[in-house]
């Protein structure tokens, strides 16, 4: 009797631990089926009506969790067609940097850029040009006079783009407030360049487009051949949408490192501060609150716009036209619009 009852005992907790073992998986499975399906098909009428609204959109991609969730061409060359996403270039050169920190071309972010540049630097630079670092360039912290806004034009229609920029007066020490500067972020391609051995088209194609699974065309180079650094890369907005999961998934994609541990938080830790917007930036990221979620997203003239929203899982991918006149930062606003109106609606 005392065995019969004592295998009764140990029946029922072996059928206790079923049940919670079935009820485990069940609600891991839904949980599971929540993150699969996080859109309700009234929150992607609401996107999509706010994405039709916006007159220069060409194209709107989001992810989940890894999945292509939305996707729908409003106009231009469509989701699987290069586009040129201006400024945004910025966003993936930082990738490209952190790519080439991983792979052991450039030592960390505290590397002196000179030191990579070598002939580069001007004999007759300002001795301070020495102490700044990969890390100031990605963080556009250089203190060197800007080459974009009123000086573009000057900058793109000189010489050597890389003289031109390292021979700027400083209006700031190297580490200092962030200036948003095209020529910066072309150093840093000029670096990768001469530390590297290839071109940064090379570079690129061989650090992210082939683990990434992207096609990376051509862009235009300098006078010198370097390719330039920040501005007119041409990427599908399905590639920036890998990009941005490379991102989410901190550096691992399809169980690879592609950057280094711990580069995605560094990347995205605030350094500077946009004057425009008083948007956050770290290393070729801006860093913003939209409905509630904390949003990393690079950006580019015209509406180019790639959006990381860790909590929600999501990526977004946005490219519009890229041509001028644009109304700047006006439709920027529009499209954190749109992006907070999804992420509310959810």
């Amino acid at each position: 009797m005392t065995n019969l009852r004592h295998k009764n005992v140990v029946h029922a907790l072996l059928g206790g631990l079923i049940m919670l073992a079935v009820a485990a998986a069940c609600h891991a499975q839904a949980d599971e089926a929540a993150r699969q399906v996080p859109f309700s098909p009234n929150a992607l009428e609401r996107l999509d009506a706010r994405a039709t609204s916006l007159d220069r959109l060409h194209a709107v991609v989001v992810a989940q969790n890894g999945e292509i969730r939305f996707e729908r061409t409003y106009g231009g060359p469509g989701v699987d067609r290069p586009a040129n996403i201006k400024s945004l270039s910025k966003t993936v050169l930082a990738a490209l940097v952190g790519a080439a920190i991983q792979e052991g071309v450039i030592d960390s972010p505290d590397q002196p850029v000179a030191a990579l540049l070598g002939p580069l630097v001007p004999a007759r630079a300002d001795p301070r040009v020495r102490e700044i670092t990969v890390g100031h360039l990605l963080s556009l912290q250089a203190g060197l006079e800007r080459t974009s806004g009123g000086n573009y034009g000057a900058w793109v229609a000189s010489p050597d783009w890389v003289r031109d920029a390292l021979s700027r007066p400083f209006v700031d020490e190297p580490g200092g407030r962030m200036l948003y500067s095209t020529g910066s972020s072309h150093l840093l391609s000029a670096a990768l360049t001469r530390a590297s051995g290839e071109s940064t088209l090379t570079l690129a194609r061989r650090l992210l487009g082939e683990p990434l699974g992207i096609a990376i065309p051509a862009w235009p180079r300098d006078p010198q051949g370097i390719y330039f650094g920040g501005n007119d890369m041409r990427l599908s907005p399905r590639a920036l949408i890998r990009i941005g999961e490379l991102y989410r998934l901190d550096g691992v994609i399809d169980g690879r490192r592609v950057l280094p541990e711990g580069w995605v938080d560094t990347s995205w830790e605030p350094r500077g501060t946009s004057h425009w917007t008083g948007d956050g930036y770290g290393y070729g990221w801006f860093v913003t609150e939209l409905a509630g979620e904390t949003v990393y997203y690079g950006r580019g003239f015209g509406g180019q716009a790639l959006y990381v929203i860790p909590a929600r899982e999501l990526s977004v991918a946005i490219t519009a036209d890229p041509h001028p006149p644009s109304p700047g930062g006006q439709y920027q606003q529009e499209l954190h619009a749109l992006i907070e109106e999804m992420l509310e609606a959810e």
